[in-house]
């Protein structure tokens, strides 16, 4: 190997490494208690989505430079407002790639996580990610909402539809029993003038995200909890 190959490797080296670790900085900044193996997890997200979006389309290539802030970061708002409990039970409806639920799932590896999608393909990437991660607390299925007939202490989603639509496929899926800061119910991550959408929900509790975030993307980003 020539000395200037060995330089161009090792540039590149240094230069992935240094990406990765300001990745990770970004999470790490509003979650400063990770552990190194949820540091080591989240550091190899990026690279396995790299690696299957070279296969499927599974996020928008516009998206992977803003990855961590824009899918990582923004699945975890939810983390700000709540900390699940051991053998909590949380259903990610459309997840597609896997988000919120994949990043979650991380955060809270004594949590039960099943992500469902309708496509196919989205799933067998998820089910893959959960496999390079060893993620033994998620399960993802190819499924619409309304066919899940288990039950859960919430339902989480990233603006998969209206919210009017979205309660009747979460209708009779939640479990009686409360073990959390919060009532069971729905944690919605969407963006925009709400006002509108949520009218008829009286119970809506809707949290600014940019109030713990601090990145322009977060501006008009909002966090609907629904008690059920």
């Amino acid at each position: 190997m020539t000395k200037t190959i060995f330089s161009f490797i090792l540039q590149n080296f240094l230069i992935l490494h240094l990406q990765k670790k300001k990745m990770n900085a970004l999470i790490e900044k509003y979650f400063p208690n990770l552990t190194d193996l949820q540091k080591d997890k989240i550091k190899e997200l990026k690279p396995l989505y790299e690696e299957w979006n070279e296969k499927i389309n599974i996020i928008s290539r516009k998206d992977m430079d803003g990855f961590y802030e824009k899918h990582v970061l923004h699945s975890l708002g939810i983390a700000k407002i709540i900390s699940f409990a051991s053998a909590t039970k949380i259903l990610d409806i459309g997840t597609g790639g896997g988000f919120p639920g994949i990043p979650l799932a991380i955060l809270f590896p004594d949590s039960d996580f099943l992500l469902v999608d309708s496509i196919g393909k989205k799933i067998n990437v998820v089910q893959e990610v959960a496999r390079n991660l060893n993620l033994k607390n998620v399960k993802a299925v190819q499924a619409r909402a309304e066919n899940i007939n288990e039950k859960f202490d919430f339902v989480v989603s990233r603006a998969v539809t209206q919210m009017p639509i979205f309660m009747t496929w979460v209708k009779g899926k939640f479990l009686k029993t409360n073990n959390n800061s919060l009532k069971n119910g729905v944690l919605y991550l969407k963006g925009g003038d709400l006002s509108e959408e949520l009218k008829s929900f009286k119970k809506a509790e809707i949290y600014q995200l940019n109030d713990f975030f601090g990145e322009d993307f977060f501006e008009t980003k909002k966090l609907v909890y629904l008690p059920n």
